[in-house]
This record gives structure tokens, C-alpha cells and sequence, in this order.
């Protein structure tokens, strides 16, 4: 009578790499049903996933943080900087890869059932922050690229935004300085004005006096010559102000020449000032902004719900042959090596069950070396003794062969 004979499909090379990033023994699950082979299949292929979203999202973060800043609508690839990004990139993503394996594989089954007890969940919450803040930096980078485009253009809206405001107070800035040396030239102007308007008086008085226009005392009188006088007094008034003054106007022309070029100088700047806003932190607000906060919050608790599939999905797997089988290889080890285990053998200070832990195999070497070293002390002292009686006797015989008379005392002679 033919009988059916349950065989084990041969795992393709792409498996195995998935159960080796899920932390899964290759040796066992080749012995164990195709489900547990599935199992950690999927699992290693959610943890491989998060490797290479890890990757990209850490290229791109490192992309957008060293690029060269400039409009954020005009932007153009930077290969120098690309080339270090993918290397960067993939160095983060195989650290995140790493450390993802590491809480996977270290998060144990529980207590071998479907439901997460409040004890396992406890038990599991450190991997679970752990998740949660990869997941986090994940997201953000991801994020920033989905809404790539609105955010440029809200980006490019704010430098333009920037620019602006910058100028104004720059302008601002440099108008209050500009102002006192414009006050001190308008005062010096405004002396100067009161004798030409004074010399121009004294001029058109003294025309109409030689005009006959001015009435009584017309022509090159006296009154003509005082006005002449006058006139003259004046432009000398004039010449004296503008040789006072001169000095300190050119001081004062400087200054504002200096200012102004300085204003001009900071006023270039407005462009390069703009351009700093485009960052990292900046391009994340504006995500927020633009998406909402719920949108934001589904990208993240999206990256987290991956992140911490494979730490919950674990807590949930009831136990297969995988398991058993893993847990006889162990237990061959252990007997191989020597190790007895007693579970809940004593309890600790805080009253906590331990396991005694006997290592026979160390415990055989010591009880061999303590005893090789009371043997050897036995021997070593039972020879101290036949030599002590033999050297007796030699000296009871010939004790002068040992012992030299001399004037002042005498000394042993060892032969």
C-alpha cells in the first residue's frame, strides 16, 4: 500500500538570505515545516525592506543637508555630493539593518501563544522605543520627498519672502547712520545758504541802486558803495565758512561714500542669506505644514507599523517544530558541553526565581586540578622527609666532612 512521505521543499538561495537577516537558523528551519521556512522568510524580507528604505532615507537626509544651497525652484543635481550620499546611505542603511536583525532575533516568542500579555509587551518595550525611533527617522526624509514639489514652491515663496525683508532691514539699518551725517551736512548746507541768500540780497540792492530803481540816493553813491561793501564782507563770510567746513564735509562725504558701498555690500548678500533656508529642518516644517497632521502622522505610524511588525509578530508566533527542534539542538549543546540547568532553583534578593546554572565540565577540571595539586604537595612533602633522614644519616658518619674547625669559630662545609 503506497503511503504518502511529507518532504520538505528545498529553500532557494533567496530564503536562506531571508532567514539569515531574520536571525533564523538555516540548519533547522531546513528540517523544519515549509510554514516556519515562510515565516521567517517574510519576516527577514520586512527587516531586508526597512534596510533599503533606511538607506535611501538617510542618502537623501545627507543629500539635502550637504547640497549646495540656492532657489529652491532651481535646483540642480551635485554629483560630487550625490556620490557621497549613496555612501552614506548605504552605510546607515546597513547599520539600521544590523540593529533591526539584532532586536528581531533577541525578541523571544513569549510565552508560546497568539495573545501579547501585559508581561511580554513589558518585557519587549525597550525593542519597541528602540523600533519606534528608527521608524521616526525613516519617515521624515520619506516624508519630505513625497510632497517634494509643493514644498519647493512654498520653500521658494519664503526666500523670495527673506530676501525682501533682509533688504529692508538692512536698508533700515544703514538709513539711521546715513540720516546723522546727512543732519550734520544739512546744517552745514543751510549755513552756507543764509550767506549766498545775504550776498544775493546785498547784490539786487546795490543793482538797483546803481539803476536808479531804489529811489532817493540813486546811483554810485555812498549807500551803493555800503552795499558793495557789504556784499563783499559777505563772500569773504562765504569763502572763511566753506575753509572751516571743508574738512569736516570731507570726512562726512566719506563716511556716507563708505556707508553706502557697505549698504550695497549687505544688500548682495540677500540672495545668499535666502538661500540658507533651505534646509533640512526647514523642508520637514514645511512637510508638516503642507500635509497636516494627520497625513504626517499616517506616513509615520506607517513606517512604525513596519518597524515593529516583525518585534509583535514574533511576540504572537505560537510555538512549531522550528521551535522544539531549536530548543533540542540547545539542549544538545548543553549536555555536550556540560551545562546543567535547574530552572527556579533560588530566588534573588527582589524574590525572583533564578536558574542554577552547574557547568560539570568546569566543575570536573577544577575537582582534577585541586586534587593533581594535593597529590603533588603529598609527594613534595614525603621527599622533603627522605631527604632531611637521608642527610642525618651522612652527618651521623662523617660529620667532619661537614663541619671545619677553625682559630675564631667555625663553618659548615657542604659537600
Amino acid at each position: 500500500m503506497d503511503k504518502d512521505v511529507y518532504e520538505i521543499p528545498k529553500p532557494s538561495r533567496l530564503m536562506r538570505m531571508f532567514w539569515k537577516a531574520a536571525g533564523g537558523d538555516p540548519f533547522i528551519l531546513e528540517r523544519a515545516t515549509y510554514s516556519d521556512q515562510i515565516k521567517y522568510m517574510c519576516l527577514g524580507g520586512i527587516i531586508v525592506a526597512t534596510g533599503l528604505m533606511a538607506a535611501f532615507a538617510g542618502g537623501y537626509a545627507f543629500y539635502t543637508i550637504f547640497e549646495t544651497k540656492g532657489s529652491a525652484i532651481e535646483q540642480h543635481l551635485q554629483f560630487d555630493t550625490l556620490a557621497i550620499a549613496i555612501l552614506f546611505g548605504c552605510g546607515w542603511g546597513l547599520m539600521i539593518f544590523n540593529l533591526d536583525r539584532f532586536i528581531v532575533s533577541s525578541t523571544g516568542k513569549g510565552d508560546g501563544t497568539e495573545a501579547i500579555t501585559w508581561q511580554e509587551l513589558k518585557g519587549a518595550l525597550p525593542r519597541i522605543v528602540m523600533g519606534a525611533i528608527i521608524a521616526l527617522t525613516i519617515s521624515k526624509p520619506v516624508e519630505i520627498r513625497m510632497f517634494k514639489s509643493e514644498i519647493d514652491a512654498a520653500l521658494h515663496e519664503r526666500q523670495l519672502m527673506l530676501r525682501k525683508d533682509y533688504e529692508t532691514r538692512t536698508r533700515a539699518n544703514y538709513d539711521e547712520r546715513l540720516n546723522l551725517i546727512k543732519g550734520e551736512v544739512d546744517k552745514f548746507d543751510a549755513e552756507r545758504e543764509d550767506i549766498q541768500v545775504r550776498i544775493k540780497k546785498a547784490e539786487n540792492e546795490q543793482t538797483d541802486q546803481l539803476q536808479g530803481r531804489a529811489g532817493a540816493g540813486a546811483g554810485n553813491g555812498p549807500l551803493s558803495q555800503a552795499l558793495a561793501n557789504i556784499k563783499d564782507n559777505l563772500v569773504k563770510d562765504l569763502t572763511n565758512l566753506d575753509a572751516k567746513n571743508k574738512p569736516r564735509m570731507d570726512e562726512l562725504t566719506a563716511s556716507r561714500v563708505a556707508l553706502i558701498e557697505e549698504m550695497d555690500k549687505e544688500l548682495g548678500k540677500n540672495e545668499i542669506v535666502a538661500n540658507g533656508l533651505d534646509g533640512l529642518l526647514e523642508r520637514i516644517k514645511l512637510a508638516h505644514e503642507i500635509a497636516g497632521f494627520w497625513i504626517s502622522a499616517f506616513i509615520t505610524l506607517l513606517f512604525m507599523a513596519i518597524e515593529l511588525t516583525p518585534i509583535f509578530f514574533k511576540l504572537m508566533l505560537v510555538k512549531s517544530p522550528y521551535d522544539f527542534l531549536k530548543e533540542n539542538i540547545e539542549e544538545l549543546i548543553k549536555a555536550e558541553q556540560g551545562i546543567h540547568v535547574e530552572p527556579n532553583y533560588y530566588k534573588d534578593k527582589a524574590g525572583q526565581e533564578r536558574d542554577l546554572v552547574t557547568f560539570l565540565k568546569g566543575k570536573k577540571s577544577l575537582v582534577e586540578q585541586k586534587g593533581l595539586y594535593d597529590v603533588q604537595k603529598r609527594l613534595t612533602d614525603f621527599a622533603l622527609r627522605k631527604y632531611e633522614r637521608e642527610m642525618r644519616r651522612k652527618i651521623s658518619e662523617s660529620p667532619d666532612k661537614y663541619v671545619h674547625i677553625e682559630e675564631n669559630g667555625f663553618q659548615t662545609n657542604e659537600t
